[in-house]
């Protein structure tokens, strides 16, 4: 008699949970801004359905993955389950935002579409830590801030500025925090590229807040970027780990002062 083939058991946790701890704080941002300066019903049915897309991301890239490469593996069908759960808990989230929306909230979600499906693109090819699908990423989750914004009826032009603010702030930081990684594993780093989009990303801020979509605030807060950056590369480099935590920390205090601004 034929033995029965061992059953592989594959560990929840790796594909459950996104591994990309950057993504924790470019997702957390957005609810947290837009439930500071327009707390609702509908703003939380919106963060719940933010997570749940940072959560089926995952999921959906080692799904899309095996399905690209024509193979089934112990994780393929894991990988799609979890993918569905997590967007049937998405789908409840918008559901308890549009009933609840005083305005409608969906635009800013459907711009920010092409750079999701972008950065899903490259995860398909497993090429979803390049620079471009990392920045397409980020920049998009910062449209739930708008979103949950504009569903508290707020002025459209001051919910595109929360976006403004994050889309900023993550261009900024995705620069940074790549060129502290490489040079912590010693490789070369263009530190003039990094000044250059930490001062394009304060030129935005500055036209927006003259334009009336942000605080000033907000802009001091990503200003004090550049001296930081300036002095950080001039020291020995950190472990990514605490680049990481560095940048949830600013980015937490970006979000702070940009709700206190308002």
């Amino acid at each position: 008699m034929t033995a029965p083939a061992p059953t592989v058991k594959v560990p929840l946790k790796s594909v459950a949970l996104p591994n990309e701890h950057g993504g924790w704080g470019f997702t957390l941002e957005p609810i947290l801004l837009g439930l500071l300066v327009a707390p609702s019903w509908a703003g939380l049915g919106l963060g719940l359905f933010a997570l749940a897309a940072f959560f089926t991301r995952h999921p959906l890239k080692l799904w899309l993955a095996d399905v690209r490469k024509a193979k089934r593996f112990p994780r393929t069908p894991v990988a799609a389950r979890l993918a569905l759960i997590y967007a049937l808990i998405g789908l409840a989230g918008l559901t308890i935002a549009i009933l609840n929306a005083k305005e409608a909230f969906w635009w800013p979600l459907l711009a920010a579409l092409p750079l999701m499906g972008l950065q899903l693109w490259f995860d398909a090819r497993n090429q979803g830590r390049n620079l471009l699908p990392e920045i397409a990423g980020a920049v998009a989750l910062g449209s739930v801030a708008s979103g949950i914004g504009l569903a508290m009826g707020m002025n459209p032009k001051l919910a595109l500025g929360l976006w403004l603010v994050l889309a900023m702030r993550a261009l900024a930081a995705i620069y940074y925090a790549r060129a502290q990684v490489r040079r912590a594993r010693g490789s070369s780093v263009d530190l003039r590229a990094v000044y250059r989009v930490e001062v394009l990303a304060i030129t935005a801020l500055i036209a927006g807040a003259l334009a009336g979509m942000l605080p000033w605030l907000s802009v001091l807060v990503l200003a004090a970027l550049l001296p930081f950056s300036v002095y950080s590369f001039t020291v020995p480099p950190v472990p990514a780990k605490v680049v990481g935590w560095i940048q949830m920390g600013f980015g937490l205090l970006i979000v702070l002062c940009t709700a206190l601004g308002r």
